[in-house]
């Protein structure tokens, strides 16, 4: 079950202006699910994202990254689960573009203007013939209210969805920011397997879009891990529809950045506690690093770790287990000497082994806990980073082991 948390609340989904989403049951892998979404956009609006980095990546990555580029104004964007449309080659190229070339045409804009993405088994044909007849009915279905149905529309392994919204005052008017996200397996960045549709009423620049939505994917998508997998699909869109009357630049960003930071961050750490069979929810503390990226390859090496994980499933104090994995992170020169390792507010390790202010009652009781955090002090300079993962139990392996069945 989910690790603290809980279903996302309708009413609390509050519409973006100038955003609707309309949902559909396509029956593209399973009959009478919710598994085709359409976001329609109206004209005006702004659109940027950040994309998986695995080479590997699926047709409609490749495709939504193109027609980004393009820069003919986004028009709508169109989910399916169920299949990812990844390695599938050019016929899955063509795949994503007639799916795209159909939405256009229902909706009275060009193919160029429509977003596709995919979420569900790698390397099997797109049942091209579903999405497209489902297309009129999730047209039909279009709200501004839609983002309870919209969250659960793009879910495949997830149990709960996954939805937030908040608000935010700037120059003493209203801007809301409301998002849904997928993904519960297969996560880890550069980005993780989930998808990611953030909207926002403010009228931002495309370019500016850009550097926030990056920003927030930095502090939030790109501090999750599950396996260590890197998924084929990954993207996190940022959207602006410019309805309200409230105009953001580079100069007054600062308080619409750290909502949208704080709903990416929400979502994220929502896809760990609904990580495929999690248990506990870990929180990684890096500190005393010299730079950010070593405290992230220390705070990874612990994360990815079986052993450690497998541990903490069991609730079992085998923490030397931390040690071993901050020893192989990759810092060559790490004084282990001067590190100090704490599980919650208790002392672990100090001077290189056990401190000797611990007891393994104390460990006990933290690692029976549902949330947890593990806290490196490296003593070696300025530098934090912080992550999230969960545990590994039995139902991850049987999760995974029949994930095409």
């Amino acid at each position: 079950m989910p690790v603290n948390l809980f279903a996302p609340v309708a009413a609390q989904l509050l519409p973006v202006a100038g955003v609707s989403l309309g949902i559909a049951q396509a029956g593209i892998k399973y009959a009478g699910r919710k598994d085709l979404l359409v976001i329609k956009l109206d004209e005006g609006a702004t659109v940027a994202g950040v994309f998986t980095t695995n080479r590997f990546c699926a047709a409609p990555v490749t495709l939504a990254k193109e027609f980004l580029a393009a820069g003919k104004g986004i028009r709508a964007l169109v989910v399916n689960t169920g299949n990812a449309n990844a390695g599938t080659g050019e016929q899955g190229l063509a795949a994503a573009r007639d799916t795209c070339t159909a939405l256009a045409r229902l909706l009275g804009c060009a193919p160029e203007q429509v977003l596709p993405y995919s979420t569900g088994v790698i390397m099997e044909p797109l049942p091209l013939d579903k999405i497209v007849a489902g297309l009129p009915q999730a047209i039909a279905n279009l709200k501004a209210d839609n983002w309870f149905d919209a969250a659960h529309a793009i879910m495949t392994t997830d149990i709960v969805a996954k939805a937030v919204c908040k608000q935010v005052q700037i120059g003493g008017k209203t801007v809301t920011v409301t998002g849904i996200a997928k993904g519960s397996g297969m996560i880890h960045p550069n980005m993780a397997t989930m998808l990611g549709y953030i909207a926002t009423d403010a009228a931002i620049a495309q370019p500016l879009l850009q550097q926030m939505v990056s920003e927030a994917a930095n502090k939030s998508f790109n501090c999750i891990t599950v396996d260590g997998d890197t998924s084929t699909n990954d993207a996190l869109m940022l959207i602006a529809s410019g309805k309200s009357s409230v105009t953001i630049d580079a100069a007054n960003r600062t308080a619409l950045q750290a909502v949208i930071t704080e709903v990416a961050t929400v979502l994220a750490q929502a896809i760990v506690r609904d990580g495929e069979g999690a248990t506990k929810f870990i929180t990684l503390k890096i500190e005393g690093g010299r730079d950010e990226a070593e405290c992230k390859k220390i705070g990874y090496a612990i994360a990815h770790s079986p052993l450690v994980k497998t541990a903490f499933f069991a609730s079992d104090p085998n923490l030397g287990r931390i040690l071993a994995a901050i020893g192989y992170a990759g810092v060559a020169d790490l004084d282990v000497e001067k590190l100090k390792l704490y599980l919650d507010e208790v002392l672990v390790a100090e001077n290189g082994g056990r401190a000797a202010s611990y007891r393994e009652e104390d460990g006990q009781r933290v690692m029976q806990q549902s949330d947890i955090t593990i806290r490196v002090v490296l003593n070696r300079g300025a530098a934090n980073a912080t992550l999230w993962t969960c545990d590994f139990s039995y139902d991850y392996v049987k999760i995974n082991a029949s994930y095409r069945s």
